[in-house]
């Protein structure tokens, strides 16, 4: 009797490491995966920003929160259960859909700086503009959900490519996973970003000289930092667009772009001691966003000419 009970604990023990190692690998593979899509996070994280500008403070994690809840039911309920399909039964539409999400983070991108250049906004889906109307906040977290739902899709799929070889239940595991963890991580640090003045008008009221000084300092870099960031998210939008379009263009057969691209990499890299590594990733990230600057400039100029046209055949539109 004894001797069973003990062979039971062992077995048990030994099911208990099995299930330790089990959840170790999907840490790791979330891990690897979360790292790949790490160019449409910084993109994620700079966007979001965007939505509460000009909004009364006390709305700002309640808006927050509410896109933050829509992304994660993006990523769960809508993007996962397709991608896990695709991946098991139609696995060679993935590269074609990230050819389509990377030449819209392109037209994103390039959007953006034709509006600089413009000095207008004229963007297609503009924003709802601030309000503290709650029929406008649901307007505009439904658009900030809906622009999610696009980034969500690059950052779930291009984790799938990264676990495709996994069991069904490994790709679900880890993609759940990876699903949350961007999901806190990116409207984290949106929250902290966005209440980063409140907390420097709180330091400047204090009695500390020391501390009203950081105050003030944060209140005075937070329309600086928002800047760099705004930057920052065009950058990501544009690099990260032409490296998928490179990169999945030969897994559909066209191979000479990405082929050309990794042996000039390789070059590089072997050309200089030392930093060679460093220069060619700087050389193919330069590469990719040109690429992604020439394709969302293309694809800016059909949208601007097909939305022109249409407002020629119907003026009162």
């Amino acid at each position: 009797m004894s001797a069973g009970l003990f062979g039971l604990l062992d077995d048990v023990a030994a099911i208990a490491k099995l299930a330790a190692a089990s959840v170790d690998d999907v840490g790791a593979a979330a891990g690897k995966a979360t790292a790949k899509a790490a160019g449409v996070v910084v993109d994620d994280t700079a966007v979001t920003p965007q939505y509460v500008q000009g909004i009364a403070a006390e709305r700002e994690l309640p808006i927050i929160k509410k896109i933050a809840i829509g992304s994660l039911r993006n990523k769960l309920l809508i993007i996962l259960p397709v991608a896990l399909v695709l991946s098991q039964w139609m696995e060679w539409l993935i590269a074609p859909i990230l050819m389509v999400g990377g030449a819209y983070l392109a037209f994103e991108g390039a959007e953006k700086i034709w509006e600089r250049i413009r000095h207008h906004d004229d963007h297609v889906g503009d924003l709802p503009g601030p309000s503290a109307d709650g029929h406008d906040e649901k307007l505009l977290v439904s658009s900030a959900v809906r622009t999610d739902l696009i980034l969500s899709t690059e950052i779930m799929v291009i984790a799938l490519k990264e676990v495709a070889d996994e069991s069904f239940w490994a790709r679900l595991s880890i993609l759940v996973v990876v699903a949350i963890a961007i999901t806190i991580g990116v409207y984290g640090v949106v929250g902290l970003i966005v209440k980063m003045d409140d907390v420097g008008l709180s330091l400047a009221q204090r009695r500390s000289r020391p501390t009203r000084a950081v105050g003030r300092g944060l209140v005075a870099a937070m329309p600086r930092l928002l800047a760099v960031i705004s930057v920052v998210g065009v950058i990501a939008m544009l690099w990260v667009g032409g490296h998928i379009l490179l990169s999945n263009a030969a897994e559909v057969g066209w191979h000479w772009p990405y082929d050309t691209l990794h042996h000039a990499e390789e070059d590089v890299h072997d050309s200089v001691d030392g930093v060679g590594g460093i220069l060619g990733w700087l050389f193919n990230t330069v590469v990719s966003f040109v690429v992604g600057v020439l394709v969302g400039a293309v694809v800016v100029a059909a949208v601007h000419v097909a939305t022109h046209r249409r407002r020629r055949a119907d003026p009162e539109h």
